[in-house]
């Protein structure tokens, strides 16, 4: 009876890709019907893990004949225990399935939102509602592909920073805790590394957020009317979104901006950095330039009271609304 009960349950369950069995608790001194007990590749299902329970109990409910005929199809929070490439199997499992119905997930998980195509994504806040249906097709299939990027960061946050690397987070965080005495999360402001070709994506998100602020930080590149007023022309319009960079194309990048923000405190500078007093304003900033995250880190750790550009201090005072 078992054996043949397990053939059909073989054939028939989608609920997991590991074998799912019943046996027969033997070590059980109770009635027959409580010693029946599933395993998934000879393990009894509570000791499998919460991650494999979650993804065997969705599919489970999934399978059921109520869902089956069901329009709606509600799911709370489907990355709970789940690991990363777990998650993409259960994802990939909801978008099988419920191909024709409408689904409502609620969610914390940047992975979710972007695999699930961001251009379904109402945001929910206070009494408001934030549908990103007007969201580009293109945009919002990139990040369907690219699902790393961290969309509901910059959604659930009070407002944004958006810089280009890790240097420029961790300077960016420094003075923002120097002005404000906190970091940036602590008041409500997440400061977010991005690669400089997706900051337009990001944005493309960002203007749907009209009560957020968002910041970008940016390098001109030497070039501030093409890299920053062309680049940025079409976000111009929007209230919520503000583009801070240096205008002199001379001072291209972060490290000759700060060099040029302390230029009548070098020795301090230099005194963080462990360099000598031979080290100019142009061999600190080469030297700077070619050690990006360990200066950044020197400077988010040191006590010293340090200058910041002037487009950083924008940034950081527009999104605190003064």
């Amino acid at each position: 009876m078992i054996r043949q009960l397990n053939q059909k349950i073989t054939s028939a369950a989608q609920i997991s890709e590991r074998t799912v069995t019943v046996s027969v608790d033997m070590s059980m001194k109770n009635p027959w019907e409580t010693t029946l007990m599933t395993f998934i590749d000879d393990v009894p299902f509570q000791h499998i893990g919460k991650g494999e329970q979650c993804l065997i109990k969705t599919n489970l409910a999934l399978s059921h004949n109520r869902a089956e005929t069901s329009n709606l199809i509600l799911l709370e929070e489907p990355e709970n225990h789940l690991s990363h490439t777990k998650l993409n199997e259960l994802l990939l499992h909801i978008q099988n399935r419920c191909a024709n119905k409408q689904i409502i997930i609620s969610t914390h998980s940047n992975y979710v939102a972007n695999k699930l195509n961001l251009s379904n994504l109402i945001l929910l806040t206070g009494n408001n509602t934030f549908p990103f249906s007007n969201l580009n097709k293109d945009d919002a299939d990139y990040f369907t592909k690219i699902s790393g990027y961290d969309t509901l960061r910059m959604i659930l946050s009070k407002a944004t920073i958006l810089v280009e690397g890790p240097s420029d987070e961790l300077v960016v965080q420094k003075a923002f805790m120097m002005r404000y005495n906190a970091l940036p999360i602590e008041k409500g402001v997440d400061v977010i590394s991005v690669p400089g070709l997706a900051f337009k994506r990001l944005l493309s998100v960002a203007k749907e957020l009209s009560s957020k602020r968002i910041a970008v930080v940016t390098d001109n590149d030497g070039d501030y009317e093409t890299r920053i007023v062309k680049k940025y022309a079409d976000f111009s319009q929007y209230d919520n979104i503000k583009i801070c960079a240096d205008q002199r194309n001379d001072i291209n990048t972060l490290e000759p901006q700060f060099i040029d923000a302390n230029k009548s405190n070098l020795d301090v500078i230099r005194a963080i950095l462990g360099l000598e007093d031979s080290y100019t304003k142009e061999k600190l900033s080469a030297y700077m330039q070619n050690h990006k995250t360990d200066w950044a880190l020197k400077i988010f750790n040191t006590d010293k009271k340090v200058e910041f550009p002037q487009y950083i201090k924008d940034a950081i005072d527009w999104v605190q609304n003064e």
